[in-house]
């Protein structure tokens, strides 16, 4: 067991485990809004961009976030740098809500972070429709911010085991 604490392939992965993550999510379309299912989709970039914010701010860095919202305009469709936008304004959030807590409480993020969604649910609702003329489907907008809502504290339980299974390899070094 020590031996694969010592692996530095692990340590590596751990290291850029949350960035490989929103990589193969925003280059998969992976927010579930195309998978056929009427009424049910989320935005799994949020999720993580939230978590690993406000958890381990080192996991990922603006520029990677900024280059991950580039990625995802063009493979969404939407026009450049809006995603980029939202994934910093998101990012931002979660630092603030990290440098003011003192005792970190899920509830209380997860409240936070319908705040911060609707926030920025918002401004991609001003940029799309007033600046661009996108026309947007409000049904499918509510849906898309309910679950997302709804499935962060499922994704929280789960990153939270990740990172206590990789515990082990953070200490060892």
């Amino acid at each position: 067991m020590g031996n694969l604490r010592n692996n530095n392939i692990i340590r590596i992965f751990f290291e850029y485990f949350p960035m490989i993550l929103l990589f193969v999510s925003v280059m998969n379309d992976l927010d579930f809004n195309d998978v056929g299912i009427k009424y049910f989709s989320f935005n799994f970039s949020y999720i993580l961009i939230f978590y690993y914010t406000l958890k381990r701010k080192e996991a990922l860095g603006y520029v990677s976030l900024f280059i991950a919202g580039l990625f995802n305009d063009v493979i969404v469709g939407l026009p450049m740098g809006i995603s980029s936008l939202l994934f910093l304004l998101l990012c931002g959030f979660a630092s603030y809500l990290r440098n003011i807590t003192l005792r970190p409480n899920l509830v209380k993020d997860w409240l936070f972070f319908l705040f911060t969604l609707l926030i920025i649910n918002s401004f991609s609702y001003i940029f799309l429709v007033f600046i661009f003329e996108y026309d947007i489907d409000h049904t499918n907008s509510i849906i898309n911010t309910l679950f997302t809502f709804t499935f962060y504290i499922f994704f929280t339980y789960i990153f939270h085991f990740i990172e206590n299974f990789f515990v082990g390899y953070r200490n060892a070094e």
